[in-house]
């Protein structure tokens, strides 16, 4: 059956005599069961996820305590930020959002499994990789004023530049380890991939800790930096990014696959995907423009508050704040999204639309229900959270704080933005990447619509918060289209179920911020203080105020019979050791 057929068959045998109820009955079974199940094959990945995101963090830790929020900083992370915004720009996005279902398709129609077919898109992308990374190494000082404000001086353009060059190689890399991840994702293997950036924090890690040992903090306060300091920074980080690719090499031939080139491109099915990935690319470039938009404007922020002799905020300050923000994403959602999509795939191939739909509402809730909580707890412990991750070194406390309140600007965006993140892999399931490219033009519209009069109207921290809340906006913007399309496309995506449980979430979710917002005022007035030199203080603040926020939240879950919590809770029990000797008893 065609995925475009606006009929699939049922999903359940219809018995004739069977009651409406029976059949709710089994169709509110089975979307349990799928739900646990889900649950279950995310578990080992978010183990990963966790562990990557936690060193990923200590990364950042390490970063600011060396660098901090300067000038200096800006231009480190503007030259390491390029290579992940142009792999993405040019196959990033196509590998993460066409080739799954491709490889998965393959796999299952291929008499071979879809080798072949994995060696030629390996071969192609590779050389593709190669030829933009010595480009985009060449080009470096043109794609430093495309990404950098005009107001950077010589010395600050230069300086960009070396890192520019240093840390573009990293875009071959990052497309290796896409590759292999998704082979070894189309084959079941999902644990690796979430394990290997693990390798490169620690490198990154390493890195920055000799360079504080070699230059202190006071270099980035200064603005000056030497060559050599300059090329341990770059060649380190570039070294992480490398062997996080290499790591896989192993685990791919334990999974039996050994990657042989192919230079046969034609007529395999590869233009297929290519056509496909067409507004892959399309998508992306639109996210990358309004990307620019926001560096260029990051940067210029930072200028401004140099010049007024404000307190550092640039483009530093924003990625330390979306840092944050996309953890609780990364660990949750793209663990269970990364386990569902080749089974939505394989579903949407064998044209059961509304079985797609079903799942990708389950994977809704279900993530909502993890989601909601943390993105409370962290709009009101953000900017605390914050001075204990980054206010060290070279970074002062009121950097800091600055961008822990800019992590909870975000925050009032992530249950959009993660939901709308479950929605398209729904489009492209089912082979849709055009729905997907129009909807993020609605996105970056929306946010640069209100981000850049804010941003004129503001200076200082007050910009980069502006620029935090235009995405909030589009986020919101982008989710609720998103779901208007997909279920008109899927026949459904069990809507009405899905908005009940939203309801209630967010209902316990406005209940746990108003007892974590009394609870955070008498903390501070009778306990700790509010002074962000007191690190103790913020510590103690942080964890009663969060552990506040959950408990009522839970409560509030219990009391509105919210099931996928309780499925969670469930999980959670049976993980414990006490569970475990529960169910063998």
């Amino acid at each position: 059956m065609s995925t475009n057929d606006p009929s699939p068959e049922p999903e359940i045998p219809l018995d004739p005599v069977a009651s409406v109820d029976d059949l709710n009955a089994i169709n509110e079974e089975e979307t349990r069961a799928s739900t646990r199940s889900l649950i279950g094959s995310s578990s080992v990945m978010a183990m990963g996820t966790v562990l990557s995101r936690v060193t990923g963090v200590l990364r950042d830790v390490a970063l600011t305590a060396a660098l901090g929020f300067f000038l200096v900083s800006d231009a480190y992370s503007l030259g390491n930020t390029m290579p992940n915004v142009l792999y993405v720009l040019i196959v990033g996005g196509a590998l993460n959002a066409v080739f799954i279902p491709q490889l998965v398709r393959r796999m299952k129609e291929d008499a071979d499994g879809g080798t072949a077919y994995a060696d030629r898109l390996i071969t192609l992308a590779g050389v593709v990789l190669l030829v933009f990374s010595v480009a985009a190494v060449l080009l470096a000082p043109l794609l430093v004023d495309l990404y950098a404000t005009s107001s950077y001086s010589a010395s600050q353009r230069e300086l960009a530049t070396a890192f520019a060059r240093l840390c573009l190689p990293q875009i071959f890399f990052y497309g290796i380890y896409a590759l292999f991840s998704q082979v070894l994702n189309s084959r079941g293997r999902f644990g690796a991939p979430m394990f290997a950036p693990i390798l490169n924090n620690i490198v990154a890690i390493a890195t920055f800790l000799l360079f504080l040992a070699i230059a202190g903090t006071a270099a980035a306060a200064d603005g000056v930096l030497t060559s050599e300091q300059v090329a341990l920074l770059g060649i380190g980080t570039t070294l992480g990014v490398a062997l996080q690719a290499l790591i896989l090499i192993p685990v791919l031939l334990r999974a039996g696959y050994r990657w042989r080139p192919r230079w046969d491109w034609r007529g395999t099915g590869l233009g297929r995907a290519g056509h496909l990935a067409l507004w892959t690319l399309g998508l992306v470039a639109v996210n990358q423009a309004g990307y620019v938009v926001i560096t260029r404007l990051a940067t210029l922020a930072n200028v401004n508050a140099s010049d007024a002799g404000l307190t550092a905020a640039g483009l530093t300050t924003y990625q330390k704040a979306h840092l944050v923000f996309m953890l609780p994403h990364s660990v949750i959602t793209v663990s269970i999204v990364t386990a569902l999509l080749p089974a939505l795939s394989r579903v949407a191939h064998e044209g059961r639309l509304r079985q797609v739909g079903s799942d990708v509402g389950g994977a809704m809730r279900l993530v909502s229900a993890l989601i909601v909580p943390v993105g409370v707890i962290l709009l009101v412990v953000g900017p605390g959270l914050a001075v204990l991750l980054f206010g060290y070194g070279a970074a002062t406390p009121q950097q800091a704080t600055l961008a822990g309140t800019i992590m909870s600007v975000f925050m009032l965006g992530l249950l959009p933005f993660t939901l709308f993140y479950v929605l398209f892999r729904g489009f492209y399931a089912v082979e849709d990447t055009r729905t997907p490219f129009l909807v993020s033009v609605l996105m970056n519209v929306v946010a640069l619509a209100v981000a850049i009069p804010l941003f004129y109207s503001a200076i200082g921290g007050a910009q980069i918060a502006s620029l935090a809340f235009g995405y909030v906006c589009g986020f919101w913007a982008t989710f609720l289209a998103s779901w208007i399309l997909l279920s008109r496309r899927l026949g459904g995506v069990d809507s009405r179920r899905t908005i009940r449980a939203l309801v209630r979430m967010l209902i316990a979710g406005v209940a746990a911020f108003c007892v974590m917002f009394g609870v955070q005022a008498l903390m501070v007035t009778f306990v700790t203080g509010g002074g962000p030199d007191n690190k103790l203080g913020i510590l103690l603040n942080v964890i009663v105020v969060s552990l506040a926020g959950l408990a009522t939240y839970l409560a509030g879950a219990w009391a509105l019979r919210i099931q996928e919590v309780a499925d969670v809770l469930a999980l959670v029990r049976r993980r414990l050791p006490a569970g475990r000797r529960a169910a063998s008893s």
